[in-house]
Order: C-alpha cells, then sequence, then structure tokens
C-alpha cells in the first residue's frame, strides 16, 4: 500500500467542513448567434512580388517609349508622361520633406476649363513656381497640371531649357499664354518677374510693380478667372543681402545675389535654407462677364491689376501673422 500524503493540521485553527456540492439543474440558454472576430486594422502593406514586377514592368517599358520616341508631346513640347512620372517625382520630396508645404484654398481652381493662376514671386531662384506646380497637381481632386510662363533667360540656359519645355513651361508671352487658356489649361504667371526674385531680403514680402496688366488683358480675351495665389516661405532660402551688379553684367544675368552662405561657402552656399512654406489661393476673380472689347480699355485693366495685387499682398500679411516661425 503506497504511503498517504500526509497533510499538517493546526489543532487551535477550527476545523471547518467541507461544503457539499450540489448539482444545479438550471434551464437551457437561449441559442447565441456566433460573432466573428473583428477584422485587424489595415497597417502598412508591404509591396507583393506581383505589385515590384509590375513596377519593374512599367519602368521598363516607360524607358522603351523613351529609347523608341514613342511618347507624345503638344505643340509647346510639353511632356506630360515625363513630368508625371519623372520630374514630379524629382519634386515631390523637396516639396514633402524639405520645405513641408501647407497648401489652402486647393478648391478656388476650378476643376476644368482654363484658368490664370497670378502668384507673388521671391526666393533668389524661382522654386516657388516649380513648388506651386507640385501643390496643384498633387492637391487638387482633378490632379491638374499647371502650365507656368517663364522669363526668356529660363530657355537660353542649356539642359534648364529642354526640362522647361517638358514641364509644360512656355514662353512668358501673351500669345502663348492665351492659347494655352483657350485650350483649357491652368496657367500660372508671376507678373513682379526678376524685381521679385531679385529683390533685397529687407523688402521682403512687399510686392513689386506688377507691370501693365498684360495677365489681366489676356485673361479678359480668353473669358477665363483669374485666381490670386499667395506663397510665405520662400523669401527666407536664399536671403539676398547684396547684389554684385558688376559681375551680373559681364554674366549676362540680372543679378547676382550675395547671401549669408554665397559665395562664400562655394556650391554648399547654394543649398536653400529649409523654410516652411504655406501656398494659399484665393477666391477667383470672373472676367467672363466683360465685353469683347474690355481686353483694350486701360482703365478696367489696371483696375482689376490692382485688384489682384491688393488681395495678394494682404493674404500675404494675413499668413505672415499667423506663422509662428520661419523654419516650423
Amino acid at each position: 500500500m503506497a504511503d498517504a500524503k500526509v497533510i499538517p493540521f493546526d489543532e487551535d485553527r477550527p476545523r471547518r467542513r467541507s461544503p457539499r456540492r450540489v448539482r444545479a439543474v438550471s434551464a437551457p440558454e437561449p441559442a447565441v448567434e456566433p460573432v466573428e472576430p473583428a477584422a485587424p486594422e489595415p497597417g502598412p502593406v508591404e509591396p507583393s512580388g506581383d505589385g515590384w514586377d509590375r513596377r519593374i514592368a512599367g519602368g521598363l517599358s516607360f524607358l522603351r517609349r523613351r529609347i523608341t520616341g514613342e511618347y507624345e508631346v503638344d505643340d509647346f513640347g510639353y511632356d506630360k508622361e515625363l513630368t508625371d512620372q519623372v520630374l514630379m517625382s524629382l519634386m515631390r520630396p523637396l516639396y514633402e520633406k524639405y520645405f513641408r508645404v501647407e497648401v489652402k484654398g486647393i478648391e478656388n481652381i476650378p476643376a476644368e476649363g482654363g484658368a490664370l493662376i497670378v502668384a507673388n514671386h521671391s526666393g533668389t531662384l524661382p522654386l516657388d513656381g516649380l513648388m506651386m506646380q507640385v501643390a496643384v497637381h498633387d492637391h487638387h481632386p482633378a490632379q491638374r497640371h499647371l502650365r507656368l510662363l517663364a522669363a526668356d533667360l529660363v530657355f537660353m540656359l542649356p539642359v534648364v531649357n529642354e526640362l522647361a519645355r517638358k514641364a509644360g513651361h512656355t514662353l512668358a508671352c501673351a500669345e502663348d499664354a492665351q492659347r494655352l487658356l483657350e485650350a483649357g489649361e491652368l496657367v500660372g504667371v508671376m507678373p513682379e518677374g526678376f524685381k521679385g526674385i531679385g529683390k533685397p531680403f529687407g523688402d521682403r514680402y512687399k510686392l513689386q510693380r506688377f507691370g501693365r496688366g498684360g495677365f489681366v488683358s489676356t485673361a479678359l480675351r480668353a473669358g477665363t478667372p483669374i485666381v490670386p495665389c499667395s506663397i510665405v516661405g520662400a523669401e527666407e532660402i536664399y536671403p539676398m543681402v547684396g547684389n554684385a551688379k558688376t559681375l551680373a553684367r559681364l554674366l549676362g544675368i540680372p543679378y547676382f545675389p550675395i547671401t549669408p552662405t554665397f559665395p562664400w561657402l562655394g556650391p554648399l552656399g547654394a543649398v536653400p535654407l529649409p523654410t516652411k512654406w504655406t501656398i494659399q489661393f484665393g477666391e477667383p476673380i470672373p472676367t467672363d462677364g466683360y465685353a469683347a472689347e474690355a481686353a483694350d480699355d486701360p482703365m478696367l485693366m489696371f483696375n482689376l491689376t490692382d485688384q489682384v495685387r491688393e488681395q495678394i499682398q494682404h493674404t500675404l500679411y494675413k499668413l505672415l501673422v499667423q506663422r509662428r516661425s520661419v523654419f516650423f
């Protein structure tokens, strides 16, 4: 007989009687519908093998069309496929990660049809136009493309000339602008020109003259709305504290900027400061209600030009008051 297990007993502790086990009979429980477990929250999806295969196939197909010339460009040299797949992809990290652009009022840009977007110009180098182009393409529900009007100098520079054409830019002349507007395109213009991007740092966010109002005449002839646009943040990317005018004349350029880092740090001084940008599109100003001969009325052009300029300047001041910091 196996040894029994001995349980110690405390005599001072009262003995408790073990409760009797009673088998209770209860009513049958109602049937319960089975509940399916909740689906896990979606997380980041890793690209599958098929996804990578499609990407590689798409890239090879793109390269084949580039090599064989089986791609389309319009009369101005605009290459939509190259812009969407390559140029936008190159500018997007600068837009999203470096300048961290915040876009407001994108709903003021029409979903279809022509419109003229008029913006302030600043920053020593015309990066503001490129960032505005990305903002319209990436944030507008219709992913519209902005066709910028550029100065003659852009189309005189090697490499830059070809890239500008491919990206949809064209010469800043009334004829080209009107053709694009009448074709239902979005056209971007910065009437300050070199006076805007080449102004000293002390005059930042103070709009220069808008010329003779040629952009208003173009919009009136095409019957398209004018959308004012205000850009804050570009003024500080290259604080221009001086202008070497003699050197600029020798090089044949409008100005030769001197900043706290350029030319003292060489190529490193050409890196823009990582400022925080805001781009706001204002309410459109309609032009389709005017008569055909209104485009030749100098007083009307002056009044509309002044209205657009004042709206942009007022929005700039408002955005500057709301801004917490140049860099954040």
